[in-house]
């Protein structure tokens, strides 16, 4: 019962997320493809059989699909490989005018970036509302109270010390020190306070720390041992709330970038990483804690799908501008055999990546694996 209360609870916002995310990424594509004359022969949030569609003026099937964990643009003049229907058949100068294929490099380009740019600024509309009707988290970078044994005060940390640059990052709140802590369990950070006037520079070393969820999921993060006052929400006015939404974004994708980078090296463990069933879990929580902290979850959720599509592998929108990329060096695109190729190592790489998330969901949920063990036994 316990695997269904959790569909149940966890499925509605879940859906909500993701489609919200994808339909906005798909969105991208559709409005520079049909600025630049493309035809859109299909628009699906989710992929599989119809559940329901209808055709518009311009001849574009929009649809809802069965599975709901994607969606897609299909462009006349467009296939997996990047050859255009043109090669099979022969176009009019008709047709032709409305062929992605035959749009010029930088308009391929342009629709192709304009996926993961629609997911960024999706970020930045949304955090700009929360900032401005319910406010930003903001506390001052001030070290409060420096906890006996921790890695604050074998640093030399003392209470009143004013962050002021942590792992070469400037310091503007006390949530851009957690941010950074967090991220680097057992590693060196460079810490440099203010302290009566002048600049102190400390090195202090997070300790590992386990935060255990109410669902029994273990993440570990990096803690420093220095406390805080209660978290403060400053309300902006309309032109500043975008400003602080777009440092935000840039300061979020920076962090996840680098999270990304110390995993790939071994620096940082997995552990972290989930798939569907762990985003899910995550978005039935923050909907309990209020629609703020929902949208601000859809907000982080539409950086990184802007950011994984930006990665150059083949099959993802960074993979098509990798190829174009060389495109534009070569003067001519590379055959459609090692495309064909870059495509299939690209699918590999996605589906592999798809089951090793999905194997840390059902080991970290102790529900859903008695579950499955269940029907198994």
């Amino acid at each position: 019962m316990e695997i269904l209360n959790l569909v149940w609870t966890n499925g509605a916002s879940f859906l909500f997320i993701l489609t919200v995310i994808v339909f906005f990424h798909e969105l991208g594509h559709y409005a520079v493809a049909r600025a630049n004359g493309v035809r859109i022969e299909v628009f699906s949030i989710g992929f599989g059989p119809e559940l329901f569609g209808w055709t518009s003026r311009s001849g574009t099937r929009w649809k809802v699909s069965l599975l709901p964990l994607g969606g897609y643009v299909k462009m006349f003049g467009e296939t997996m490989s990047g050859a255009g229907d043109e090669d099979q058949v022969e176009l009019t100068e008709e047709d032709k005018s409305v062929s992605f294929q035959h749009k010029t490099l930088g308009q391929r380009a342009a629709i192709v970036v304009a996926g993961p740019l629609a997911n960024f600024l999706l970020a930045i509309v949304v955090l700009s509302v929360l900032f401005a009707t319910d406010g930003q988290p903001f506390t001052p970078p001030v070290a409060g109270v420096v906890q006996p044994g921790s890695a604050a005060e074998t640093a030399g940390m003392k209470p009143g010390d004013r962050f002021v640059m942590v792992d070469g990052q400037a310091i503007e709140r006390f949530e851009d020190v957690q941010m950074i802590v967090r991220m680097a369990p057992g590693r060196e950070l460079i810490i440099v306070v203010r302290r009566d006037g002048r600049e102190v520079t400390l090195k202090a070393v997070p300790k590992h720390h386990t935060v255990v969820d109410r669902f029994g999921n273990e993440t570990k993060i990096g803690l420093l041992g220095v406390s805080r006052a209660g978290p403060n929400y400053v309300r902006h006015g309309p032109v500043e709330s975008v400003y602080r939404a777009v440092l935000d974004t840039w300061r979020i994708s920076v962090f996840t970038l680098k999270a990304v980078g110390q995993i790939i090296i071994g620096a940082r463990s997995a552990d972290g990483l989930g798939g569907p069933i762990f985003i899910a879990q995550i978005s039935g929580q923050v909907a309990e804690l209020g629609l703020g902290r929902l949208f601000w979850f859809l907000a982080v959720l539409s950086m990184n799908l802007g950011l994984i599509n930006l990665f150059p592998i083949p099959m993802l929108d960074g993979g098509h501008l990798m190829f174009y990329g060389i495109e534009a060096i070569r003067g001519r695109p590379l055959s459609d055999r090692i495309m064909e190729y870059g495509f299939r190592i690209g699918l590999g790489l996605l589906a592999s990546l798809f089951l090793f998330v999905t194997v840390q969901d059902l080991s970290r949920f102790d529900a859903i694996t008695d579950f499955f063990k269940g029907l198994l036994s």
